[in-house]
């Protein structure tokens, strides 16, 4: 695989980590350093991991998870949106801590929903017989350094916004969500 080819594969699918970047500092406002790469990390963690695991996984896996692949990723985000605008709409002077995606559960389940894409990129790698490390590798840096810019921008809009940024953080989510889904039916 050409590196230009590899690094524009790593862009397409750090998309929906930038997406949810934005989104989740948006809604704490002021993210931290630690917040913003305690994400960065589990995202390209989790790309990296899945990326192994589509090449690892064989045919077999992917021809199973590809018929609800979408579906999973949806409800995943849509549990974590739906979250932060009961939230949003609960709680008008809550803390930044009560929308944090950067911790626990939430963290984890970004993780998986922004990577599972990664999961059928792996196995396409494996029949194109790419060094699955190094792809892997280029993946889940790429994951990391998008959504730290991801973290900056979104920062910046929810400093902008104020506490209405949790609700739109949470309708961002679920959009992402919406789209998976549209794409793996519609398109």
């Amino acid at each position: 695989m050409a590196p230009l080819t590899l690094i524009l594969t790593a862009l397409g699918l750090s998309a929906d980590c930038f997406a949810v970047s934005v989104s989740g500092a948006c809604a704490l406002i002021r993210p931290t350093r630690l917040q913003t790469l305690r994400t960065a990390f589990a995202f390209g963690l989790a790309q990296f991991l899945m990326a192994l695991a589509g090449w690892a996984g064989g045919r077999e896996v992917a021809e199973f998870i590809a018929g609800f692949d979408h579906w999973v990723a949806f409800a995943l985000l849509a549990i974590v949106g739906g979250h932060m605008l009961r939230e949003a709409a609960e709680r008008e002077e809550s803390s930044d801590a009560a929308s944090d995606i950067t911790t626990g559960p939430r963290l984890v389940i970004l993780a998986i929903a922004t990577s599972i894409d990664s999961l059928a990129v792996g196995l396409t790698l494996a029949f194109l017989q790419v060094d699955i490390v190094l792809a892997s590798s280029v993946i889940g840096a790429t994951s990391f350094v998008v959504t730290v810019a991801g973290f900056a921008i979104g920062a910046r809009l929810g400093a902008l916004a104020g506490r209405q940024a949790r609700l739109v953080g949470g309708l961002i989510l679920i959009a992402i969500g919406v789209k998976t889904v549209l794409e793996h039916t519609i398109l």
